[in-house]
């Protein structure tokens, strides 16, 4: 299996690079080819905007999604983006590593996210979905945060986490037709001691290792909605919103 994994963490020595280093080690050690995506040490660049085109299909009004579509097709995407793209491509398995920023991804994998999904390859008219343009490869998203698991789910305090991250699990990638695995979450890490963090550890690395018997969320299908994006009938819409199967 070909592995990406996208870490989105300033700090080398945080608890989240930390998990991308297990990730790394465990996906190596299992015979996967590995791919790493180091946005923060890269100095990845998240600001979409028109120097991301080589050759504009409009210089004189920025429509992104519009240019991305036309730079696709004349081969004028920025170098860096089409360096981003080829590694999604070719992965049969996406790994979203991060923190959690104020009930949301860093602003560096945001950026990422923008320029990197660009319109015409990854989604557009009715490929999105499970008719999406990375259908048939899973993603997984790998979150620490700072709040104690009581604190999420339903009833609790904050809601639950997979409602919270609602835009990127099925927003991005259930859109683009990715299967989303269930995510693996790392709660209360900045107030653990080392046995606690070494426990999650652990339990992350078995996760790697039973990827085939993990959860998919449910998405949408298109079969269930006509050629406007209607729905059929009420009785069909057979899937569950992300933020109701607990993360």
């Amino acid at each position: 299996m070909k592995v990406l994994i996208v870490h989105a963490h300033p700090e080398p020595k945080s608890f989240s690079s930390a998990m991308c280093a297990t990730a790394a080690d465990a996906l190596r050690s299992g015979g996967h080819e590995l791919v790493v995506s180091d946005l923060y040490a890269q100095h990845f660049n998240p600001l979409a905007s028109a120097v991301d085109f080589s050759e504009r299909r409009d210089a004189n009004y920025l429509n992104y999604a519009l240019e991305q579509r036309h730079a696709n097709g004349a081969g004028s995407v920025a170098p860096d983006i089409r360096a981003e793209m080829d590694k999604v491509l070719a992965c049969d398995l996406l790994i979203l590593n991060f923190p959690i920023y104020w009930f949301s991804l860093p602003a560096i994998l945001k950026g990422w996210i923008d320029r990197v999904f660009t319109s015409g390859v990854f989604y557009g008219g009715k490929r999105v979905y499970d008719r999406g343009g990375m259908r048939g490869r899973r993603a997984l998203v790998a979150a620490t945060l700072g709040g104690r698991e009581h604190m999420f789910g339903r009833g609790a305090m904050h809601g639950e986490l997979n409602g919270m991250l609602k835009p990127l699990l099925q927003g991005t990638l259930g859109y683009v037709g990715f299967d989303v695995l269930t995510p693996f979450y790392a709660y209360h890490v900045p107030y653990l001691d080392a046995t606690e963090r070494t426990e999650i550890l652990v339990r992350w690395r078995e996760t790697l290792a039973h990827l085939d018997s993990r959860q998919v969320l449910s998405m949408p299908s298109l079969e269930h909605f006509d050629d406007q994006f209607r729905p059929l009938t009420k009785t069909e819409l057979e899937f569950q919103p992300v933020g109701d199967i607990d993360g």
